[in-house]
């Protein structure tokens, strides 16, 4: 499947999300992987990125470093590619954010689990912004801050008999986002302001009885509905998109579906449905939601739809899709060489 670029902004804007599993296992690997040039797994990265020419692109898997060196590396390959992205976004995330603590309920104090959001090294794993446009970073909010119990309802877990899991200083220090919240107001051509919010949320397995990271991605979920609803400031004045990783299906696999569906079902928000005949021809016996809307590919769990891009109501949808080709379509190997998520891509007019 081809897509077509995107037309001038006086008709139509694309806003995308790209869960690009690029992270590595150690600091600098990516980096250094990036400008060797020979890793397969990149090269279709860029591909699949330059196939999709965003204007604006909300990415995930990418990870951090203090001087932002990777996601600049990232961008000159893409220009290479013909697709440059002159603004970009990267600030450090939970992922890996050491917390000194035991946070998972191991025993243990070290381990990837223990850090903020999960992540064996500071910043492993973490989101990233591109853009066309020109990204206010003055006015970009981090809320990666927030600590979970000072959520709005927040459902903490806890011990059979009711105390906190794994403990109450524990408790006292995790914070709600496994990576990050980023609002982040991005001037258009004609002066106006799109506001993206973006995130990834945790996986919602991989937990106890407690359902630790159950409840926590479900909170990281509907963190949104109750940004919109001013618990953490004044909301966008104008136009916005969410656009990231749920890491949660409405019907499909593990977690709390009806965070999700809450979130799609928010008069202040469009679900485009984005589909595609990649996930359409796969076919998944077991599998609820339709097949043609899913955005992941994993071993054991399947295929579901995890990664979205949900404009608010007052814009005009014009187009949208997950770039997800079929056997023998153009851009197949590539897109299966990237990643086991798909890009999301949504084109929006006025």
């Amino acid at each position: 499947m081809a897509l077509t670029s995107a037309p001038l902004w006086a008709e139509s804007l694309r806003v995308a999300s790209f869960n690009t599993e690029l992270q590595r296992a150690g600091p600098g690997l990516l980096l250094r992987d990036i400008r060797r040039d020979e890793d397969a797994g990149i090269a279709a990265v860029v591909a699949v990125i330059a196939l999709a020419d965003a204007d604006i692109l909300a990415l995930q898997g990418v990870d951090w470093d203090y001087e932002g060196q990777t996601l600049a590396a990232l961008a000159d390959r893409l220009a290479e590619a013909g697709t440059p992205y002159p603004h970009r976004l990267a600030l450090q995330p939970n992922s890996g954010r050491a917390s000194g603590l035991d946070l998972d309920g191991d025993g243990k104090t070290n381990g990837p689990g223990d850090s903020q959001g999960y992540g064996a090294f500071t910043g492993q794993g973490g989101i990233a912004v591109l853009s066309r446009f020109p990204i206010r970073l003055s006015q970009v909010q981090d809320f990666s801050d927030l600590l979970w119990r000072d959520f709005p309802g927040a459902l903490l877990p806890t011990h059979p008999d009711g105390s906190p899991f794994p403990s109450d200083p524990a408790q006292s220090t995790q914070r709600l986002s496994s990576t990050g919240h980023w609002v982040v107001p991005i001037t258009l051509p004609d002066g106006s302001t799109l506001t993206l919010l973006t995130f990834q949320a945790g996986p919602p397995v991989f937990d106890g009885a407690e359902d630790r990271n159950g409840r926590r991605n479900q909170d990281e979920v509907i963190f949104w509905s109750h940004y919109l609803d001013g618990a953490f400031g004044l909301p966008p004045t104008g136009q916005f998109v969410i656009a990231g990783g749920a890491n949660l299906d409405p019907q499909d696999g593990a977690g709390r579906h009806e965070a999700i569906r809450a979130l799609l079902h928010d008069p202040r928000l469009i679900d485009p449905r984005p589909a595609s005949d990649g996930a359409a021809q796969a076919g998944d016996q077991g599998h609820h939601g339709p097949d043609r809307l899913d955005t992941v590919d994993w071993d054991g769990p399947g295929r579901q739809r995890v990664d979205y891009v949900l404009p608010s109501s007052d814009w005009a949808v014009q187009g949208t899709g997950v770039l997800w080709p079929g056997p023998g379509a153009p851009g197949h190997g590539e897109v299966q060489r990237a990643s086991r998520h798909r890009l999301v891509w949504v084109d929006l007019g006025r």
